[in-house]
């Protein structure tokens, strides 16, 4: 429980960082990863739209830059009604790095308000079983 207050505590603040002049919509993520370190990243938009960063992709690479491999639990979280889930890119590149059971924990201003199993998300990922054939 400690973790999860620690992980949204993480992605609400670096939420408030995030680059979004365009859209005005801020989004914050959080990475527990193996070790049990935190690892947290924010939305970075660019004036030309697909240029930009989504948070769960910053977090990951500071994840990575910070020496983790393994995804063991990721928040995301956005000032938004209904909540908002990673993106199909995201859940792409967090399938990388997690299990079908790592949680995704869903979050507004106010708290975490869902959380769900990868798999649940994204049953269906692209692996390197596929690649490789």
């Amino acid at each position: 429980m400690e973790a999860l207050k620690d992980l949204y505590h993480q992605a609400r603040e670096t939420r408030e960082r995030a680059y979004a002049p365009y859209s005005g919509f801020k989004v914050g993520a959080a990475i527990l990863s193996s070790s049990g370190k935190i690892y947290a990243g924010c939305n970075v938009e660019n004036i030309s739209y697909p240029c930009g960063t989504c948070a769960e992709a910053g977090a990951i690479a500071a994840m990575l830059a910070g020496g983790d491999t393994k995804i063991q639990e990721i928040l995301v979280i956005a000032d938004s009604s209904p909540l908002i889930l990673p993106c199909g890119a995201c859940l792409q590149r967090i399938a990388e790095f997690a299990t079908p059971d790592t949680l995704i924990h869903l979050a507004d201003m106010e708290g975490v308000k869902q959380t769900l199993p990868l798999s649940k998300i994204f049953p269906a990922t692209f692996t390197a079983k596929e690649l490789l054939k």
